[in-house]
């Protein structure tokens, strides 16, 4: 049967493996191996071929339904009977006894039919299979007493096991047709006799045995089938989970710990994902293998939306809370595939003025707590790879100043058990010296002193500590001051840890070989040559990229209505790309499918997450964005039209809490400007208004019309954070109206130009700046990026993210103004060259206000931090 099993599967161009248990196998062992297929994607049919003992039910139903092409678990017995034969597999062996007989014409109708011998799943699918053609069935074991007389009433007769010596042939009648499906005879061992030579009726021996191997191959296929189906687009099976809003909206904290989350496996076993596909932490959140790309490289993406913001406050104006909402109203109440793909907040907002950035009321990610603390541990794997780096900087200046070139090479290249080999690293670094040599006792002293010695200049070092806290104390530090580093010391920094270049290039690369290149390519410094020393010069890219090989998969968490949400990565957007990952939105467009949406965010206002995002995502992706939600609130925009400054942790002025028409006309300048950048690239605009309690109707519906007549596709009042995704309905037909009409995406400006040309068009065309002018430090760090081969990267402006222009207290739209570039650096792994924006002073003031908030976070109580109705952006 093994043999008649290959060839048939080798016809129908299946493959199948023969898994061979000892005899004595138990049964814990035979249930063992079943749990192991069941888990193995490539499997798609179990056919158990075991003796009769082994049939216990803990065996039989530890097959995974999906895959019991024999049809003997419970489950599709269970269909067959209930009738729902198209949803199950039915045994082989009596679909192959119908068959037979049904093709030699035997009329089924009214006949009787007597089942010997049979037990089990056999015996109920034959039972049932011949009553479903009006059959009347009888069934018996060989020892019953009334046997000879069952057999005198039956017209067929069905031999479910071997016939004992002691029955005679002679108690079966002439003419009756009998059908062998005895598991010794698929074995070839006919039982006492033959009955061929005693019988006049159909005789179907052999005929039971190979139509069933072929019904099973024909399972097999059938499973397959519906295997490759279930990977394509369809329409998601999802459990929402329903919302009970409250009035007055209690606290975030409140409302998450009220909603019990799915468990994740679930959750991912309803968007599409496979048991392999997931690594689960707790019960809540999973990351997700990046073999699902390749699973799904065939797959139509879905449409692909972005949320950005006019000009924000302090407080910020809700877009990850409009992201959350958005994707709820989509998935829960219009039934359309959508992800949400936010950034990991960083532990310094969280515990500093802002607080957590997982959404906000009815629309956010649960658990919260674990969303805004730890996670899946990806950004401490990004501050011990940074960290790593730092350590490797230092000691290799360390070492390169106190040995000889020889003493110094002997290190790098120690001779392991007799045996002295460089590593392929270092035979690339030999390579880019131009040393053609692979025996490392081939080089001579000049040589060795040339791929041992990087020449470090300690003054041109640009890679700093970093750590996830906002630890105003170790903003400028002295290195080096224990006897042991032998009077080496310099002044360093820590910076926060999202600020580390390690994790733009973790929200940029979109596979684990690409992170590992751009790793490797991340500049750290410069010789005393002047040329970049990078992190492959060091020798430590395979440490990072071991480092970071968990961090690089995206994490599965729900909002509050069970629908998916990616939290992976989390670059701020002032002094980075402010955007989430690729390799998230990628999986997301993915599981989606054609007519699917994924809602990505990008931090702070359109003039710096959305510009990066186009500029900078886009190209590093590929991807195609269809629309882009533009959040704005009454509050900004009274703030942009004259209203008093608005700061963290201090009520409102009344400005803000009373109707003011005249504050709001004047404040949608900003928003109509905010609209206007979007269109510089080709992309409809829907506003977003996120509503609060205290805006007025005559407010909402001012904004709103404004906003249709500085040529947004659409304006819509948003109540996600009162009422859920119910609350942004309308905002998610809107999207998807103008997704569906299609954008004319375009890049705003050639990457092959000038450094200089791409910063001034993005200030003059995205700022509104007369011109900009460049620091002596800048132009000259200009020069040397465009010297070392640097020029041809994106531009990612780090600015301020209060104003549109340099200055934070200018709101509204500043016009006529000078934008002064204080310096200009590279970030060559991530692929973007970064000015800063300002002047000397306020931009060194600016970046540290991004690597931690300013102290008076720490006079606050944090239950202040987060105030009913001002939602709080990354």
């Amino acid at each position: 049967m093994q043999e008649i099993n290959q060839n048939l599967a080798e016809e129908a161009g299946l493959n199948i493996t023969h898994i061979c248990l000892p005899p004595d196998s138990s049964e814990a062992e035979i249930i063992d191996e079943i749990l192991k297929i069941n888990e193995d994607t490539r499997v798609h049919g179990l056919a158990l071929q075991i003796s009769e003992n082994s049939f216990s039910n803990k065996v039989l139903n530890a097959l995974k339904p999906e895959k019991d092409v024999d049809g003997v678990t419970d489950i599709n017995l269970g269909r067959l009977v209930r009738g729902d034969a198209h949803e199950c597999y039915i045994s082989p062996v009596a679909r192959a006894v119908i068959e037979l007989l049904e093709k030699s014409g035997v009329n089924l109708d009214g006949k009787k039919i007597l089942v010997i011998g049979a037990h089990g799943s056999l015996e109920a699918a034959v039972q049932c299979l011949f009553q479903r053609r009006g059959s009347m069935t009888m069934s018996s074991q060989w020892k019953t007493p009334q046997l000879q007389s069952k057999l005198l009433e039956a017209d067929i007769v069905v031999l479910g096991s071997p016939k004992p010596e002691e029955i005679p042939l002679s108690w079966i009648q002439p003419g009756t047709t009998v059908l062998n499906c005895s598991n010794d005879f698929l074995s070839g061992k006919l039982g006492h006799g033959s009955l061929g030579v005693h019988l006049h009726g159909l005789i179907a021996e052999n005929d039971v045995s190979l139509l069933a191997a072929a019904l099973r191959i024909q399972n097999m296929v059938s499973s397959g089938r519906r295997w490759l189906r279930e990977q394509q687009h369809a329409r998601w099976r999802l459990h929402c989970l329903k919302l009970q809003p409250l009035s007055p909206v209690p606290s975030d904290l409140e409302i998450s710990k009220a909603q019990t989350p799915k468990a994740v496996d679930v959750l991912a076993k309803e968007i599409g994902l496979l048991a392999d596909e997931i690594e689960i932490y707790g019960k809540s959140k999973a990351k997700v293998r990046l073999s699902l790309l390749e699973r799904l490289k065939d797959q139509a993406d879905g449409k692909y939306v972005l949320v950005a913001g006019i000009t924000p406050t302090p407080l910020g104006e809700g877009k990850s809370t409009v992201t959350v909402g958005l994707v709820q109203a989509m998935t829960a109440h219009l039934n359309i595939n959508s992800f949400a793909c936010l950034r990991q907040p960083s532990q310094g907002p969280t515990f500093g003025v802002k607080g957590g950035a997982a959404g906000g009321g009815y629309a956010q990610v649960i658990p919260m707590e674990e969303f805004n603390l730890h996670l899946t541990g990806d950004i401490h794997a990004i501050t011990a790879a940074n960290n790593l780096l730092a350590a490797a900087v230092d000691t290799r200046i360390l070492h390169e100043n106190t040995q000889t070139n020889k003493g110094l090479y002997n290190r790098l290249v120690p001779s392991v058990n007799g045996v002295r080999e460089f590593s392929s690293i270092q035979l690339a670094r030999l390579k880019k010296l131009g040393i053609n040599k692979t025996d490392p006792n081939a080089l001579t002293e000049e040589e060795m002193g040339k791929f041992a010695r990087l020449n470090i200049d300690p003054s041109t070092i640009t890679w700093q500590r970093v750590l996830d806290t906002n630890d105003r104390f170790l903003r400028k530090i002295t290195i080096g001051q224990a006897p042991t580093e032998k009077g080496y010391s310099r002044q360093a920094q820590f910076d926060i840890a999202v600020a580390s270049e390690i994790m733009a290039v973790l929200a940029l690369t979109d596979s684990l070989a690409d992170m590992k290149e751009r790793l490797g390519r991340m500049v750290v410094a410069s010789d005393k040559n002047g040329q970049p020393v990078t992190a492959e010069d060091l020798g430590v890219t395979g440490a990072l990229t071991v480092l970071m090989k968990d961090a690089i998969k995206p994490n599965l968490m729900q909002t509050l209505e069970g629908t998916p949400v990616f939290v992976h990565a989390g670059p701020f957007a002032n002094i980075a790309h402010g955007n989430s990952s690729v390799l998230a939105d990628k999986i997301a467009l993915k599981l989606v499918g054609q007519e699917g949406f994924v809602v990505t965010e990008a931090g702070f206002g359109a003039d710096i997450g959305m510009e990066k995002f186009f500029n900078i995502k886009c190209r590093a992706s590929g991807l195609v964005p269809n629309a882009v939600v533009l959040v704005a609130t009454v509050r900004a925009l009274k703030m942009h039209g004259g209203g008093p400054s608005v700061t963290a942790g201090v009520p409102l002025k009344k400005e803000y809490t009373e109707e003011n028409i005249q504050l709001v006309a004047d404040g949608c300048c900003n928003l109509q400007k905010q609209i206007q950048i979007a269109q510089l690239f080709g992309v409809p605009v829907i506003v977003a208004l996120n509503v609060f309690k205290t805006d007025t109707r005559a407010e909402i519906d001012l904004v709103c019309e404004l906003a249709k007549r500085a040529g947004a596709f659409d304006a819509v009042p948003c109540y996600h954070w009162s009422v859920g995704g119910k609350g942004t309905v309308q905002l998610a037909r809107a999207v998807r109206d103008a997704a569906n009409k299609g954008s004319r995406f375009r890049f705003l400006y050639d990457v092959q130009l000038p450094i200089v040309e791409k910063i001034r068009t993005i200030a003059q065309a995205v700022y509104g700046a007369k011109d900009i002018e460049l620091s002596p430090e800048a132009q000259s760090k200009i020069d040397r990026y465009t010297q070392q081969g640097f020029g041809n990267l994106p531009i990612c402006m780090a600015k301020t993210h209060l104003s549109l222009s340099h200055e934070p207290d200018k709101k509204g739209v500043p016009r006529d103004f000078i934008l002064p570039i204080s310096d200009v650096r590279a970030s060559i792994g991530a692929g973007f060259i970064y000015p800063l924006v300002g002047t000397k002073k306020s931009s060194d003031s600016q970046w540290r206000m991004f690597r931690g908030p300013r102290a008076r976070a720490r006079e606050i109580p944090v239950a202040a931090r987060v105030h009913q109705g001002q939602h709080c952006d990354h």
